[in-house]
């Protein structure tokens, strides 16, 4: 909604100018004065609506790149609007869509967690907190799904197992990767519900990938 409010302000701009440029000599063959405070405000107004537009879809294409190289193949990540978000009643994070067993290559990340990703991103990485954690958390755990795990607590395991590689894809060090993975696994998996943890998620346990960068990892 946004976009089109933007979009019809900027072709209102034009609008007005053309306009009077018809009819700039009025019935007395007097001329008209150029609306310079309309079309001006009219375009800074329009542009100005544009830019969160223009940084929303800028994020949505990062995180949609990180999230086809998790996968191996081409998804897309789509972050929560404000007007999606005044309709939403769920409590999930994000989620994905299943069709007879087969993923959507797409997931809906709710708006909270793409800010909480943003702030992520524009931080200096040494010390994420618990929600940067979460947030980044939710991109691995629905890239697992996307991958075609439909059970949450695996896709949730190999999540975690994963967090390190969200983390340096979305550009942060090793080190700074692994500390935020670390700080979802002690802080964030010990308090999740049944259905997404499982004790085989563990060093050495059923689940355990042996990745380099897990945060079990020495």
């Amino acid at each position: 909604m946004l976009v089109w409010f933007a979009v019809a302000l900027l072709v209102a701009s034009p609008l007005v100018a053309l306009r009077w440029w018809v009819r700039r000599v009025d019935a007395l063959g007097r001329r008209r004065r150029f609306p310079v405070v309309t079309v001006v405000v009219l375009l800074l107004f329009g542009v100005g609506l544009m830019v969160p537009v223009v940084r929303h879809r800028e994020l949505e294409d990062r995180l949609s790149t990180v999230a086809s190289q998790l996968v191996g193949h081409p998804v897309r990540v789509h972050c929560q609007t404000v007007g999606q978000e005044l309709l939403d009643a769920g409590a999930e994070l994000g989620y994905v869509r299943f069709r007879d067993g087969v993923p959507e290559p797409a997931t809906l990340i709710k708006r909270e967690q793409c800010h909480d990703i943003t702030a992520y991103l524009h931080s200096n990485r040494a010390h994420p907190g618990l929600d940067e954690a979460v947030a980044v958390h939710v991109l691995t755990h629905e890239s697992m799904h996307m991958a075609g795990i439909s059970v949450e607590s695996t896709a949730e395991c190999e999540a975690v197992q994963r967090d390190a590689q969200t983390a340096r894809l979305l550009g942060s060090s090793e080190a700074d990767a692994l500390t935020l993975a670390r700080v979802y696994w002690q802080q964030a998996y010990p308090e999740m519900p049944p259905a997404y943890s499982t004790v085989d998620c563990r060093p050495g346990g059923p689940l355990d990938e042996h990745l380099p960068d897990a945060p079990w990892s020495p």
